[in-house]
């Protein structure tokens, strides 16, 4: 009995001690190889998390990178037209050396909103196959974003009620109707939440 305790008791110790290792980079203009150091994460990151982020604004197109660690990281995908983000999650030192690549399309297409009209579609890609609709208030005003997410996204925004979001499979199934919208601010909110969480 007392051997079993004790090798218990070891087997915490060695375990407690260990700390995850990760990549870090934040790469605005492109790819974070060659430009990624390694950190040891702090206390509470359980996971190691790489994304790909691209913004479109008006004829204007970038697309970044981002890795670090993170206390829970959702491996998930979403196109809300105008921003698109990939996350990759894993939890082994240095899983996230190589970036997330730019998802492939699928086909299927999603209605987005904006500013003006949500009449406009976007083709979904990677792991979104499906479509969401999020209704939501902005300084008073109604706004409304739409588009393509993967199926563990619409899972965590049920589970934590987030903005009465709802999501559907079929394609173009989140509808075609416009709302006055402040869609930039209210798609910055839910970008810094997704990724956040």
């Amino acid at each position: 009995m007392d051997l079993q305790l004790s090798v218990f008791l070891l087997f915490i110790l060695f375990t407690a001690g260990h700390s995850l290792d990760c990549y870090v980079c934040s790469n605005s203009t492109g790819s974070c190889v060659g430009q990624q150091t390694v950190i040891t994460c702090p206390a509470g990151s359980s996971q190691c998390m790489s994304s790909i982020i691209g913004i479109q604004v008006g004829g204007n197109s970038s697309t970044g990178n981002i890795k670090a660690c993170a206390a829970a990281c959702l491996s998930q995908s979403f196109n809300f037209g105008y921003v698109r983000t990939t996350v990759s999650c894993c939890n082994t030192d240095l899983c996230n050396l190589q970036d997330v690549p730019v998802p492939v399309a699928t086909g299927k297409s999603c209605y987005y909103c904006d500013g003006q009209s949500c009449s406009n579609t976007v083709k979904c890609a990677g792991t979104e196959d499906r479509c969401i609709k999020v209704p939501a208030s902005d300084f008073g005003q109604p706004t409304l974003v739409k588009g393509c997410v993967s199926k563990s996204l619409c899972d965590a925004t049920t589970s934590v009620s987030f903005g009465n979001a709802t999501c559907c499979e079929g394609n173009l199934c989140n509808g075609a109707q416009s709302v006055t919208q402040s869609v930039l601010f209210l798609c910055c909110s839910l970008l810094s939440y997704f990724l956040m969480h």
